[in-house]
């Protein structure tokens, strides 16, 4: 196993800019409205709210509840903390997370805001399970699970993106896979019993794999193939097959692993997203 393990989602958290631009730590201090009563935590989705008769007062940060990509989950950015004048000891406290209720009239958000940002973020099956990306998701849309209860005692969100069970859609979802973290991965190997047909890989799985673990193969010349290809359910440890996405491409053409090949399952629990076109609230002229 990896170190540092990851032991459950943690929202996004910013890490460059697209392009390989660097992140510098520009964010923007935004209001939240004095006794606004939701918890917002580092990593969660926050947007400017707008103004509605009867409704919250536009202009002031609220948690965004996003989980696909619908016009009305725009996002202004990634909540990263909070600044106000604690009601009981009458300082000036900074917090990692919004604490519901607090009856403070100069609060202000410190938000990611920027379009560009890619973020780094844990992949999990449901809930806070952590699963798995893999290379063949980069590229693709993907859903987020508002896991709305983060941690209070650190303060930070456990949101996380969905692990895709069938090859991701081009629908708009709320982000794009722009890559894998290698640094908390780790891998297994098993060899083939039979070649695969179409989506089933022959293979006793050689420990538990979850949801989007990714497939390779060494080649008979030595060179690793990677398949572009995840699994799309979880695999108990010595299960004689498991289930792809979809039938190996090499080459431009359908492919079997073959009989006897080693097979290289990686696990990714962490993946770098980017917010998309039109989820984003700066690059939509749509209403919030």
């Amino acid at each position: 196993m990896p170190y540092p393990q990851i032991p459950a989602p943690y929202g996004l958290k910013p890490i460059n800019l697209i392009g390989g631009q660097v992140f510098a730590g520009s964010t923007r201090e935004l209001p939240i409205q004095y006794g606004y009563n939701a918890n917002i935590f580092y990593g969660d989705f926050v947007k400017v709210a707008r103004y509605a008769t009867g409704s919250t007062p536009g202009g002031f940060i609220v948690r965004a509840a996003v989980s696909t990509g619908t016009t009305n989950n725009q996002v202004t950015g990634i909540f990263l903390g909070c600044s106000f004048t604690n009601p009981v000891t009458k300082q000036r406290q900074f917090s990692q997370n919004w604490p519901a209720g607090t009856l403070a009239g100069d609060a202000v958000a410190i938000v990611c805001d920027d379009p560009d940002t890619v973020f780094k973020a844990v992949v999990c099956s449901s809930g806070t399970t952590v699963a798995s990306g893999a290379k063949g998701m980069v590229g693709n849309n993907l859903s987020l699970i508002d896991n709305s209860a983060g941690n209070l005692i650190s303060g930070d969100s456990a949101n996380a993106i969905l692990a895709p069970t069938a090859t991701p859609v081009s629908t708009i979802l709320p982000v794009r896979c722009v890559g894998v973290v290698p640094d908390t991965s780790y891998s297994y190997s098993a060899v083939a019993t039979a070649a695969s047909s179409t989506t089933t890989i022959n293979a006793v799985a050689p420990a538990a794999l979850p949801i989007g673990t990714g497939i390779a193969y060494v080649a008979s010349n030595g060179q690793i193939i990677e398949t572009g290809m995840f699994l799309t359910a979880a695999a108990a440890a010595g299960a004689a097959t498991q289930t792809m996405n979809q039938q190996p491409v090499i080459l431009g053409a359908n492919a079997d692993i073959p009989s006897g090949a080693t097979i290289i399952y990686t696990v990714y629990p962490e993946i770098l997203v980017k917010v998309n076109l039109f989820v984003h609230g700066y690059y939509s002229s749509t209403a919030v």
